[in-house]
């Protein structure tokens, strides 16, 4: 029986990447590392993702082979059989199969049966918080209950690590757990039958043993000497694998300054004392006068430096990256996509970036609700096609919080695990003013202190750093859960799955960001026709926003969604549960963390950056209901 079992390229970063578990047609494999990969690779080129990531460059992994044209011994990215425990479902014997027992194109069979049915995977793994896995000792397990002299009377103690005598039992009267138990047939003392067994009730959790070090695909003579505790899980756990992966857009490079400091620049010259600043240069009197600019416009010093010498005439200083704030000398990625968005002039397209301006198409309208919604709203961008590379750095297993695995495991290559998508996008931004104003408000910022308290103490604190900032800032507790909302409403309005769609939240102050981009996810398979785009074009993207606020104010879990102080992983969530906010894990930045719909329509506690406009809505609904 010949079968051909295929991961899709962009599988091999995200789900199936290095070190994953895949299931498929009744076999279970793990991804092996980097440096297993074939000669063959495709380069994925982005400067700005390997700057930030300090590597060289990215491959991506060859393309699945097409069943007429390609040569079919084509080397792909290797999966490695794991777990290497199997039983039969009919005579029940356990099989540790080994490599040199594979034959290519053939499953594992049971060669005891006169049927040969097919092996199945034991359904437990052993992980670790340092990122092992590595199969159950089944053989100790099935003799742990007994006294260490009778244990080693049995005659596989010496090669338990692939018994011959095991079997895996169901029980007829039992359920759960309590059900399943593993038998050692072998003999004993005197020729005795071992007959040693136990149950699974107690085999999830913590366990004793030592860790082996490694991760199946690597060489036993590669294994780390590992002092943690193991803890048996199911193989398809939520615990098992946490892929790190990071993402950036290929914007092109312009000589242009972003429209921020473009804006800062005309306010520093407008300023006052900003002749009087040049009248003084070279005297005491200047640092008078700059501070004083300074501290009304907030101004840095090399921007001010940059306009002293355009106006004097002199050599302009060196201008120099500005790290991160909070982690010096690492590139934030939203920056330049930020000011590629909020640029004044948009770049030629080009078949990896073309964006134009859009809007609502409510400009001079007086009636009510979309007057309203307008004065909220400053700007559409519409994403015709964009590039997205995302790489694979590593995982971790046990925890989120636990020791970082790196994709090569061999520690000597300077590439990344990478693939690209090419699909489309709606970018929104709000009106700076407006949501200045909103941010400075008392109930506001102490609705957000008590958020931010539970993200200082949480173990993702800096992890959640690089989307947010040094500091969580009201503005993108508001941008994110509306880019929540958004994508759910999009889902009804225009078709697409909620999975097939991904956000990108541009809510950091120190770079002026006020805006996020829904973007497809999959643009091989939904979005690269123009749909998300047409949707977002005037009049449709208006009447959206007005349906997602209007679904936004109700949940069918209030009012206990609405009225909570802490929900969700780590209590990092407040008004936002699966049947109003929450999305796939794939299609956001911070794992279902950091929403609250208090913030986008309002609560008893705290304004709502859009509560006015929802108001305003009902009331033109309740006018025209009664005619």
């Amino acid at each position: 029986m010949k079968r051909k079992l295929r991961v899709r390229q962009a599988q091999t970063v995200l789900p199936f990447g290095v070190g994953a578990v895949l299931d498929v047609q009744g076999e279970s494999f793990v991804a092996a590392g980097i440096e297993n990969w074939p000669q063959l690779k495709t380069p994925v080129p982005s400067e700005r993702l390997a700057a930030r990531l300090g590597v060289m460059g990215f491959f991506a992994a060859p393309h699945t082979l097409n069943d007429r044209y390609d040569k079919p011994d084509q080397p792909g990215v290797p999966y490695v059989r794991f777990p290497g425990w199997l039983f039969c479902g009919s005579c029940r014997a356990m099989v540790r199969f080994l490599r040199e027992n594979e034959k290519p194109g053939e499953p594992p069979v049971c060669t005891s049966c006169a049927a040969a049915p097919r092996l199945t995977p034991m359904r437990f793994v052993r992980i670790c918080p340092d990122g092992h896995l590595d199969d159950v000792d089944w053989w100790y397990w099935a003799h742990s209950k007994l006294a260490p002299e009778l244990r080693q009377s049995c005659s596989e103690s010496k090669h338990a690590w692939k018994a011959h005598r095991l079997s895996f039992h169901v029980a007829d009267r039992s359920s759960g757990l309590e059900a399943l138990s593993v038998r050692c047939g072998a003999t004993g003392k005197g020729g005795k039958p071992c007959g040693a067994e136990r149950d699974l009730l107690d085999v999830l959790g913590p366990q004793g043993g030592h860790c082996s070090g490694r991760n199946p695909w690597q060489h036993w003579d590669a294994r780390a000497s590992c002092g943690q505790q193991v803890h048996i899980v199911q193989r398809t756990a939520g615990n098992v694998y946490y892929p790190v992966v990071y993402s950036a857009l290929d914007i092109p490079q312009t000589a242009e300054a972003p429209r921020a400091e473009q804006d800062m620049a005309e306010t520093v010259l407008g300023h006052g004392y900003w002749q009087n600043l040049l009248d003084a240069l070279g005297t005491p009197r200047a640092d008078i006068f700059r501070d004083m600019i300074k501290e009304d416009t907030d101004a840095p010093d090399s921007l001010i430096d940059q306009l002293v010498a355009e106006a004097t005439g002199a050599l302009a200083p060196t201008p120099t990256e500005p790290p991160e704030p909070g982690k010096s000398g690492k590139i934030d990625l939203s920056r330049d996509e930020w000011y590629a968005f909020d640029a004044t002039r948009f770049p030629e397209p080009t078949k990896e970036f073309s964006v134009r301006h859009g809007g609502l198409g409510l400009d001079d309208e007086k009636e009510e609700p979309w007057a309203t919604l307008d004065a909220h709203i400053d700007g559409v961008v519409l994403v015709d096609r964009l590039r997205e590379v995302r790489a694979l750095t590593g995982f971790r297993r046990h925890s989120p919080g636990g020791t970082l695995v790196p994709s090569d495991t061999s520690g000597r290559l300077r590439w990344l695990p990478a693939t690209e998508v090419y699909g489309e996008g709606i970018v929104l931004t709000l009106g700076e003013q407006r949501l200045t104003a909103w941010e400075n408000d008392p109930r506001v910022q102490a609705h957000v202190h008590e958020i931010r308290a539970d993200l200082d103490a949480s173990f993702r604190k800096e992890q959640l750093a690089e989307t947010t900032g040094s500091e969580l800032s009201p503005r993108f507790l508001l941008l994110h859960t509306v880019a929540h909302l958004l994508i759910r409403q999009l889902s009804f309005d225009s078709g697409y799955t909620t999975a097939s769609l991904r956000e990108r939240v541009y809510g950091r102050p120190e770079y002026g960001q006020r805006g996020l981009l829904i973007y497809t996810a999959a643009g091989d398979a939904e979005g690269t026709l123009g749909g998300l785009v047409r949707q977002g074009e005037a009049p449709h993207f208006a009447e959206t926003l007005i349906r997602m606020l209007e679904a936004a104010a109700w949940c069918s879990a209030d009012p206990l969604c609405a009225e909570h102080t802490g929900q969700g992983f780590g209590n990092l969530n407040r008004a936002a549960c699966h049947a109003c906010t929450l999305l796939p894990e794939t299609s956001c930045q911070t794992g279902n963390t950091l929403l609250d719909r208090a913030l986008v329509v309002g609560s008893a506690r705290v304004p709502g950056y859009f509560t006015d406009v929802l108001t305003t809505s009902r009331e033109y609904a309740a006018a025209t209901a009664l005619g």
